[in-house]
């Protein structure tokens, strides 16, 4: 029994460890990412996927765009919506910026307001879920 009981807390700590939680300005979970880039809700529904090499999916596995090395984010037709700089500035198609992810995983808007956060995931992911997603 004993064992047992130390086999779920361990598979319970790996699952907790391998998703990373998306948070709106209130501090309230909106979601998860986990790191195979897997994008769930508040409900734990699947909404879309991430993968490694930068293709996004969406609940039904159909590309819907792609996250490129350099930063740039392209919707299904290709064409680009916006960007992610080395720094976290996020930039739309007219080179606007329009928010930044910061290393801490802190989410801004245009004005600077803090809209969510979402820590221990990649810049460009943090983007493309608070930004893009709609747009792709």
């Amino acid at each position: 029994m004993k064992t047992l009981l130390t086999i779920t807390l361990i598979a319970t700590a790996m699952f907790s460890l391998d998703a990373q939680t998306i948070r709106d300005r209130s501090n309230v979970q909106v979601g998860t990412i986990q790191s195979d880039g897997t994008i769930r809700d508040r409900s734990n529904a699947q909404v879309g996927k991430i993968e490694s090499d930068g293709a996004v999916r969406d609940r039904s596995n159909a590309q819907i765009g792609k996250i490129e090395s350099d930063g740039t984010i392209r919707n299904r037709s290709n064409s680009q919506i916006g960007k992610v700089e080395s720094d976290g500035t996020v930039r739309d198609r007219s080179n606007a910026q329009i928010g930044k992810v910061e290393s801490n995983g802190t989410v801004r808007d245009r004005s600077n307001a803090q809209i969510g956060s979402a820590s221990g995931i990649k810049k460009e992911w943090a983007a493309v879920a608070f930004f893009f997603f709609k747009e792709m």
